[in-house]
């Protein structure tokens, strides 16, 4: 068995959609990144290839690189699967915290897991993902920002 961890924050601002686990969420606000900068998304990216020793989401999608401005997180994740895959392993189980003051999330968590799920190629019951506020402490609990962790379980195939 391996195991990895994840984490990743972002900014919230005006003009960017917000989107988690690959879903996007109805909100005057969105988070600011290279990417979709869904820092869930990222946060279960670096978990997944940290368990299989590979580095992070920056060494393999670097944001100086203009082919990732903009895309989809969902499209890294499903790259960080095929590289753990060729180095023989699989994942058993992703659980995940998602931090956010505001907007609520407990509506979009279902359709997240199932994202996840489908883009890992996992069953649903596979993949975890919890919401939790910041109790208004901090740039998370002012609603300046939104911070996401990871942990990835994986075994040989």
């Amino acid at each position: 068995m391996r195991i990895g961890i994840g984490y990743d924050v972002h900014r919230l601002v005006p003009d960017r959609r917000l989107i988690l686990g690959g879903v996007e969420i109805t909100y005057h606000l969105g988070l600011l990144g290279h990417s979709d900068a869904d820092v869930l998304t990222h946060a279960i990216v670096d978990a997944i290839l940290g368990a299989a020793a590979l580095g992070d989401i920056g060494t393999h999608f670097p944001d100086t690189d203009d082919r990732y401005e903009g895309m989809d997180s969902l499209i890294f994740l499903a790259d960080a699967a095929t590289k753990i895959g060729q180095c023989g392993y699989q994942i058993e189980n992703v659980d995940s915290t998602v931090i956010v003051q505001s907007p609520k999330l407990a509506p979009y968590i279902s359709e997240m897991r199932a994202k996840l799920a489908e883009t890992l190629n996992i069953d649903i019951a596979q993949i975890n993902v919890k919401a939790t506020t910041a109790e208004e402490l901090g740039v998370v609990g002012e609603g300046n920002a939104i911070v996401a962790h990871a942990i990835a379980c994986l075994s040989r195939l």
